[in-house]
């Protein structure tokens, strides 16, 4: 595991962040405010700490049903994801936990409605069903997350 933060690091060396605003002992508080509700998807914007971080994509809501929408506005627990511990994702990455009837609601990487598959999409930029850059903002955001601390991961979705 640490191997893999570690390299995960080394390969952003030189890229920018935020300062962190806490210490690496208190909670990291993420925010998904939705703000565009499309029959394809819903876009949003993730607050990090109260700063605003990036973009989001995701499925409408269609009842919170597996894979064909996006999970209920609430409050979730969520953690770091190691690529051994996926099959199909060979990054860093973040899983919401305790989704009442979901299970695996990552936070990955992906630019469109089709790529979600009920999970949260994060990207620099956004316009109708889709979100520009999903890598570089997923490579920072779990930059920022393990200069933080990396646990006590906590997530409030809300519509605005």
């Amino acid at each position: 595991m640490l191997k893999c933060v570690k390299n995960f690091l080394k390969k952003l060396k030189g890229v920018k962040f935020i300062s962190p605003t806490i210490s690496k002992n208190s909670n990291i508080n993420l925010l998904i405010l939705r703000d565009t509700f499309s029959d394809e998807s819903t876009i949003g914007e993730l607050f990090l700490n109260g700063e605003r971080f990036c973009d989001t994509l995701e499925l409408p809501y269609r009842d919170n049903q597996r894979s064909i929408s996006c999970i209920p506005v609430g409050e979730y627990k969520v953690r770091l994801r190691y690529p051994r511990e996926s099959a199909t994702r060979n990054y860093l990455h973040l899983l919401v936990q305790d989704v009442k009837d979901r299970s695996y609601i990552l936070f990955h990487r992906g630019n469109t409605a089709k790529d979600t598959r009920g999970c949260i999409l994060v990207g620099q930029g956004s316009q109708q069903d889709i979100v520009h850059n999903s890598t570089l903002a997923m490579d920072l955001l779990i930059k920022e997350i393990i200069n933080l601390g990396g646990t006590n991961i906590n997530l409030i979705i809300k519509n605005k």
